[in-house]
């Protein structure tokens, strides 16, 4: 299964795919920002993302859009731009067909380092743990778009066949604190 993940935002729209392996491993395709210019209208704004979901779904062609959930913050206008950015994420799928999950922040965070409570950086050195890269990816967007289809790969109760199971949350778990405790 490929999954497409999108942390949606206005200014910088992280984006990343990962592929299903045997052994329910979670396998880097590719990972980027989608930006627009602060200084454009918000209807350009959002075509120069919306173009550039369009680009990465035709080339990734993935199985599944894994969208974060947004939720209400305390600048109105940056939550605006981000549930924007979301829809048009989910219009992009569904115009091809292609199911969306929409996991809450605690689920990915939870997921991939083991607590809801972690911060972008535990994020970051998580994903690069679990998709084997040398190093974290960055910016911490594309890093938590990664997140996100890790995230949708190992859902006991994902949309397709070949979503990971508990044991495999278990061992993230694991990895991630051994890693902590060797970084201590």
């Amino acid at each position: 299964m490929r999954v497409l993940g999108v942390d949606p935002g206005l200014t910088r729209c992280g984006i990343g795919v990962v592929d299903s392996a045997p052994g329910r491993r979670a396998v880097f395709v590719a990972a980027g920002v989608l930006r627009s210019a602060v200084s454009a209208r918000p209807e350009e704004r959002l075509a120069a993302i919306a173009g550039g979901l369009e680009e990465w779904l035709d080339e990734y062609r993935p199985d599944v859009v894994a969208v974060e959930r947004v939720f209400a913050q305390h600048n109105l206008a940056s939550v605006m731009g981000t549930a924007q950015v979301a829809g048009l994420a989910m219009v992009a799928a569904a115009r091809r067909g292609v199911p969306v999950a929409l996991p809450p922040p605690s689920e990915i965070r939870a997921a991939v380092t083991g607590s809801g409570r972690a911060d972008k950086g535990q994020v970051q050195r998580m994903v690069a743990r679990v998709l084997r890269l040398a190093e974290a990816p960055k910016p911490a967007d594309a890093a938590d778009a990664l997140a996100l289809a890790i995230t949708h790969l190992w859902r006991p109760s994902g949309l397709a066949a070949g979503t990971a199971d508990g044991a495999q949350l278990t061992a993230a778990q694991r990895a991630w604190a051994a890693a902590e405790a060797a970084a201590r």
